[in-house]
């Protein structure tokens, strides 16, 4: 029996690692996850038009508009209004040289202190003087993520400062149990996602006291023809108030029933398997760069970002969700 379990979790491993119907254990791309910030600056990002940008009134309106929705996009909250007391924001200012304008968007502190700047793309004078919105929305599209990757560094940069952020201490995570298996798979993946993520760094909590993530393990097994089965695994990270922050999915096609009582070894590889792609998300949500976390790693675990996670791969077309 035990011979039979270790035959199968190597037949998954396998799979999971490369030679089964999809070509990674992890699918999507982990760049949009590691734009994002584990907490906002603030619960609002004020846009106000901008003052000094040789526009009209109205363009104005409209790229504050256009660079308040293009933050939201990359899940920065944003709102077009004139900053409160409390508020960061950001401010829009046009710079000339010669027959060029150059945007620049200067994130400022509550207090107005400029805490850094985002350049976007030039344009000519007598297009920029033009304003047409289609231009708007051009340099705000091109801004958003320039914008957002001075807000990760502004936070970065907070974080290091403070001895008690999680830049400075390891993340505490709770891994709920998980739900959907068969057989004794719920309390074997939960087990294993424990034991395996509390290796590689995170403090894992089984209640959510003091927990700055969340691990969801979810499970579906779909019947497929041949009397197979996939196996549907989700890891969902969130932050302790719910937030989405990035999930791991995994698939395999097995022989139906399989699983149906126990899980043994397959446990062990499916958690040792995506242990690594959660970790990976919590170091990003951290602050961290995974990859220096993996001084001898070959090829980084990739993580599903939360705002791909409707387009998964389908069985057997060998392609990645998302972008």
């Amino acid at each position: 029996m035990i011979a039979r379990f270790g035959r199968l979790a190597l037949l998954l491993c396998l799979s999971l690692a490369a030679c089964g119907d999809l070509p990674e254990p992890f699918l999507g791309n982990p760049g949009a996850t590691a734009r994002r910030l584990a907490q906002p600056l603030t619960p609002v990002l004020a846009v106000p038009p901008g003052t000094d940008t040789l526009l009209p009134d109205a363009a104005n309106q409209e790229l504050a508009k256009q660079v308040a929705a293009a933050l939201v996009a990359t899940e920065v909250p944003a709102i077009v209004r004139t900053p409160e007391k409390t508020d960061w924001r950001v401010i829009t200012k046009a710079q000339q040289q010669g027959d060029s304008i150059t945007p620049v968007f200067s994130v400022e502190d509550p207090k107005g202190k400029e805490q850094g700047s985002a350049e976007g793309e030039k344009v000519p004078l007598q297009e920029w003087a033009n304003a047409d919105p289609a231009l708007m929305q051009q340099v705000a599209a091109e801004a958003g993520p320039r914008i957002g990757a001075v807000l990760t560094s502004i936070r970065i940069a907070h974080d290091k400062a403070d001895p008690h952020s999680l830049y400075n201490r390891p993340a505490k995570v709770l891994v709920a149990d998980v739900t959907g298996a068969p057989g004794d798979g719920d309390d074997a993946l939960t087990r294993q996602m424990r034991a395996r993520l509390a290796v590689l760094g995170p403090v894992v909590l089984t209640s959510p006291t003091g927990a700055d993530f969340v691990v969801q393990g979810q499970v579906k097994m779909v019947p497929i023809p041949k009397d197979q089965q996939r196996v549907e695994i989700q890891w969902i990270v969130k932050t302790a108030s719910g937030d989405e922050r990035g999930r791991v999915v995994q698939l395999n096609n097995i022989p139906a029933g399989t699983l149906d009582h126990y899980w043994g070894d397959v446990a062990v590889v499916v958690a040792s398997e995506a242990s690594n792609g959660v970790n990976d998300v919590v170091l990003r949500q951290s602050g961290h760069d995974p990859n220096a976390a993996r001084p001898n790693a070959t090829k980084p675990a990739a993580a599903v970002p939360a705002d791909t996670r409707q387009s998964e791969a389908k069985p057997g077309d060998g392609k990645q969700a998302g972008k």
